[in-house]
């Protein structure tokens, strides 16, 4: 009877143990707003431009190491901070108008995150993981990958970035060489950048 009795505990020990193992443990970091911001640079023939866009909500999950997150972009936000007065207005208007974002129709951008891998190597302060997602701009999605330099300390995960992103393929298409010949001087490059710069808290 000892003996069955002992057996039963065994059984229920390790019964306990594969649960523990097999449970899922994940933490949630959310972006911290005041301390995160989203930069933009353009380049055209004749120079560039930058500014910043809102960064609307945004959340990082981290489940036994594979990480997962969304970030949502608030397109009507978009600033340049590279001009000043009447030619600053001017601009950011036409970024808002059907040209550019049409930020009317599509409000928000995104970029949600499938996953992120570690690099085989790299140095401190570079970039250290690639991170692929799919990019909705005006309601039109795309995979990309970047490098960003990610970091956990504690109860904060920081995270630097830049990708390229190729705006004719999200139909923005203003002086875009991949819709129209011949446009000399007044060409605007389909590339441009988008600067990651986030800090989110557990």
């Amino acid at each position: 009877m000892k003996k069955l009795a002992l057996w039963f505990s065994v059984i229920s020990l390790c019964a306990l143990h594969s649960t523990a193992i097999t449970s899922s443990h994940s933490d949630t970091y959310t972006i911290d707003k005041s301390k995160s911001k989203v930069e933009w640079e353009g380049r055209k023939m004749t120079g560039k431009h930058q500014g910043l866009i809102d960064i609307q909500s945004g959340a990082i999950s981290n489940t036994h190491g594979k990480i997962t997150g969304n970030l949502v972009l608030d397109m009507s936000s978009i600033t340049v901070t590279d001009l000043e007065g009447k030619g600053k207005d001017k601009l950011e208007n036409h970024l808002k108008s059907e040209d550019f974002f049409s930020v009317d129709e599509h409000p928000n951008s995104s970029y949600l995150i499938k996953s992120i891998t570690p690099m085989a190597s790299s140095s401190p302060g570079e970039p250290n993981y690639n991170v692929t997602g799919d990019l909705t701009i005006k309601g039109i999605t795309h995979e990309i990958t970047f490098p960003a330099n990610i970091q956990f300390s504690g109860n904060i995960m920081t995270a630097d970035g830049e990708a390229v992103v190729d705006r004719s393929k999200f139909d923005v298409k203003y002086r875009s060489p991949s819709f129209f010949e011949d446009l000399g001087d007044k060409m605007i490059h389909d590339e441009f950048t988008i600067r990651f710069n986030l800090t989110a808290n557990k």
